[in-house]
């Protein structure tokens, strides 16, 4: 069984929360899931995440959207290029995570014990 993991992490690359969708389903479908509520000044994601409902959701809550167009777009949106460098972070976090083997491998049959064993990495990799 393949998964995703879709995660929100803080300007220093530390995970806030995460969710996880089937392999095979698009970024965006847990998107509003993690940005309801979320109080931030910037938002970074990758071109995965260029959509129009997003991109609304975010300036109705003041918040701005630091997310690189698609090649595809009629009328490419703007975006700060300098912030968007800092994207690194994100990545970096995955790459620390899937240090785990369990979590590169996914040994675990259930998204339940998924989930906790995400948890629990997240929690090794911010006390070190």
């Amino acid at each position: 069984m393949a998964s995703k993991i879709m995660a929100l992490t803080d300007a220093l690359g530390n995970l806030i929360d995460f969710r996880l969708l089937p392999g095979q389903a698009h970024d965006l479908r847990g998107t509003a899931a993690l940005i309801d509520g979320l109080s931030c000044r910037h938002l970074l994601a990758d071109r995965a995440f260029d959509a129009n409902w997003l991109r609304e959701a975010l300036s109705a809550a003041k918040i701005k959207a630091v997310i690189p167009p698609k090649s595809n777009r009629r009328f490419p949106a703007e975006f700060d290029k300098e912030t968007c460098k800092w994207r690194h972070l994100i990545e970096n976090f995955f790459q620390k995570i899937k240090e785990y083997r369990g979590i590169a491998t996914r040994f675990c049959k259930t998204d339940t014990s998924y989930n906790a064993l995400i948890s629990i990495a997240a929690t090794v990799i911010r006390l070190k």
